[in-house]
């Protein structure tokens, strides 16, 4: 989504700010300058349930805990809500591909918050709370451990090539030092690359559907919906899920626990390199 429509439509969507970081906390940013009107959605706090080693970093919330946080943002699922981060829509894409989930009308705001072009606004917006139908999540577009451990589907890696391969941790300038966060370093045995961040062009914002369908043809994939998504602890998996959809290929399917669950499980097998 451009900031032109976002312009065109100001009073007509929600507007959300879902930035996050390894090593300080995304409400900070938010609250030091946001684009004026936009809500505050925390990754860790509204978008996710509490970590385990069988669900990962990072699992989905219970549908009732997502109604209640997103009821605190303003958000109904009347209006179309645009998400932005500061890290090309990697982050702001697990909150976007949530609610599509659901059938509801969201998009990543394409160049995030530099696509901006005003002054920053600082300190929250204080929404009026809204009532947000629990609604459950679509069991068969969301695959346990056991299902990728069990079924085989093909899987894709939203990480970019130096975790996929098992390299040492490198600093990344928009989210912080990633951290050692999972026991073991490598992919999925099987598993195809496709980095989320080789979607966007310099300036973070998303390049045309043509040149992201002419990346995913070239890893091999012509249908997302024989497709399963992951990364650290799916979140920027999610991008590439979008990304399928913007492309034209279909909806594919997300491996929440991703590598932060897989890696967890020593009886699984690991594979390092290319």
């Amino acid at each position: 989504m451009s900031w032109r429509w976002c312009e065109e439509h100001l009073g007509d969507a929600v507007l959300v700010d879902a930035r996050w970081y390894w090593d300080r906390p995304g409400r900070e940013a938010y609250e030091d300058g946001h684009v004026p009107g936009a809500v505050f959605v925390d990754l860790d706090g509204d978008l996710s349930s509490d970590p385990s080693d069988k669900a990962g970093r990072q699992p989905f919330p219970e549908p009732g805990a997502f109604a209640e946080a997103m009821g605190r943002a303003g958000i109904d699922g009347s209006r179309p809500v645009v998400a932005y981060d500061d890290a090309g829509g990697v982050i702001a894409s697990r909150l976007v591909w949530m609610l599509r989930l659901l059938d509801l009308d969201a998009a990543v705001l394409s160049g995030g918050l530099a696509a901006y072009p005003g002054s920053l606004e600082s300190g929250s917006v204080q929404p009026e709370r809204a009532d947000f139908r629990v609604r459950p999540w679509p069991a068969q577009q969301l695959l346990t451990t056991e299902d990728v451990a069990r079924t085989g589907p093909q899987l894709i890696d939203a990480r970019p090539a130096n975790r996929y391969r098992g390299d040492d941790p490198e600093v990344d300038a928009s989210l912080g030092r990633v951290p050692e966060a999972d026991p073991r370093r490598g992919h999925i045995p099987g598993a195809i690359n496709v980095p989320c961040r080789g979607h966007l062009d310099d300036d973070g914002a998303v390049k045309p559907p043509e040149h992201i369908r002419a990346t995913f043809l070239a890893a091999g994939i012509d249908d997302a919906s024989d497709v399963v998504s992951y990364c650290g602890a799916g979140v920027t998996a999610c991008h590439n899920l979008l990304a399928m959809e913007y492309a034209g290929l279909g909806r594919g399917r997300l491996y929440p626990g991703s590598w932060s669950a897989w890696s967890r499980d020593l009886a699984l097998p690991v594979e390092t390199g290319e």
